[in-house]
Order: C-alpha cells, then structure tokens, then sequence
C-alpha cells in the first residue's frame, strides 16, 4: 500500500490523492430532505481549500437525501428499480457539488456510471486519471452504474481504480465506535482499528462488499465527523482526526 507522501506536517499534505466519500445526507443538513445551500456552499469551500493546497481530490457522492433505493424497494418498488432511480439521484448531487466547488475557484468534472452527455461525463478510468493531474477535482455519480451495490461499493471501487492512497468516509460522528454512542453513554471511540477486529465486531464501517474490497486490497481508511469545520482539511494534512481503519499487519505503525 502507498504510504503518506510526507510526515503530516500542519498544513502540509500528507497524501498526494484521496477518495472522499460524502453521503447524500451530508448535504440537506437539517432540511431533512434535498440540498441545504449553506451546507453543500460549506463542504465546496472547504473540498476547493484542500484542493489549493496540492492535494489530488476524488469525491464519490450518495443520494440518499433524495431517494434511497433499498427503503424503497421494502415499500413495494422493484429493488433494481429502485437502486437506478437512486443512482440518478446522486448525479443530481454531484451536478451540485461540482457547481459549488467552481463558485470557490477550483475546476471540478463529473463523471457519470450511467451516461447522460448533457450532464456529465461518462466514467472513463484514465479520462479520471488526467483530471486529477491536472489539478481538477472529480467527483463521480450513479454509483456502480449497477443496482444491488451501494455508494460505499462505489468509494472503495473508484479509490482503488483511480490510485487513491486513502479513502476517507465523512460522516456525522467523529469516528468508529465500539457500539453506537448515541445509544450507549459508554461507548468507546477507536483511534485506530484494523480490518479484521472490525469485521469480528461488526462495527458496521461501510457495506461488507466496499469493506471487503478494501481489506483485500490494502486500501487504508479514515472515518471522521464532517461537521466539524476544517476537518478534510486536517485528514487530509495527517493530523488525527478520527478512526483509522488498517490491515492487521499495519496497527502498530499507525496506532
């Protein structure tokens, strides 16, 4: 696995390409539904100030603040149905995104699983590449471009394609816990973790296809609370900020 490309000085890079995951939930805040402009204006600002530090950014986005295919499909719509609808939404919240990343001074591009020329691009691995050399952010929608695999399938796939060096998992709590803190005053935040223990845990990272394909693959993680300003920001310069997720082989070295 590719190592950090410097120590983690404070404001100095400590990787050279990431994969950010953001859910679709991230960007309604607390509209409960859509896209809060505050919010996605927030999260641009702060993916655009990462950007201009050197730092080659890749985004795969969710949509789940506009359809969820799987709750869906439990209300009676066919489950492939439901997963397509469901990926058009996240192009939806890329178109967005990309939008508000330009407003802050940096180029972006999004790609498309699922073609529609008028909007995006289509996905094309070494298109992806380039973009990113040249110091444009991409930002990926429509998933797989396959029902039955989720947007976390998504991340891991793309971050794995693209040569990413982390893939790191924005969320609303500020990193894995040993059960869910919001039930349990005693629940206990890990700093680092490895693949394994996790899986032994069922600490529920990611989907168990996205979470194996990182573990067989080495691809290192950091779940961190995106709500807090600066964060992606301090991730990405190596300070630590949330759960680090490693192969078994690796704890100690980043523990």
């Amino acid at each position: 696995m590719t190592q950090p490309t410097s120590s983690g000085e404070p404001g100095k890079p400590a990787f050279k390409r990431i994969l950010l995951k953001l859910s679709g939930e991230a960007l309604m805040g607390d509209s409960g539904y859509g896209i809060n402009p505050k919010v996605i204006d927030d999260i641009a600002r702060e993916v655009a100030d990462t950007a201009k530090l050197g730092v080659q950014i890749a985004i795969v986005v969710g949509g789940g603040n506009i359809f969820r295919g799987v709750s869906e499909s439990a209300k009676g719509m066919d489950r492939a149905s439901a997963d397509y609808v469901g990926m058009l939404a996240t192009v939806m919240n890329a178109v967005s995104l990309c939008e508000a990343i330009e407003r802050h001074g940096v180029v972006a591009r999004v790609q498309s699983a699922i073609e529609m020329q008028q909007l995006a691009e289509p996905y094309i691995r070494r298109r992806a590449i380039r973009h990113l050399e040249k110091g444009r952010i991409v930002i990926f929608g429509g998933g797989t471009g396959n029902p039955f695999f989720t947007t976390d399938t998504a991340a891991a796939l793309r971050a794995m394609e693209i040569g990413a060096e982390i893939l790191l998992k924005a969320t609303k709590v500020d990193g894995v816990y040993d059960k869910d803190p919001r039930k349990h005053a005693d629940a206990r935040r890990y700093n680092t973790v490895t693949f394994g223990d996790a899986l032994k845990q069922d600490l529920k990272v990611m989907d168990s296809t996205a979470f194996a394909l990182c573990r067989d693959n080495e691809m290192r993680m950091v779940v961190f609370d995106m709500t807090h300003p600066g964060n992606i920001q301090r991730v990405v310069c190596g300070e630590p900020v949330g759960t680090t997720i490693v192969n078994d082989d690796q704890v100690t070295q980043f523990s």
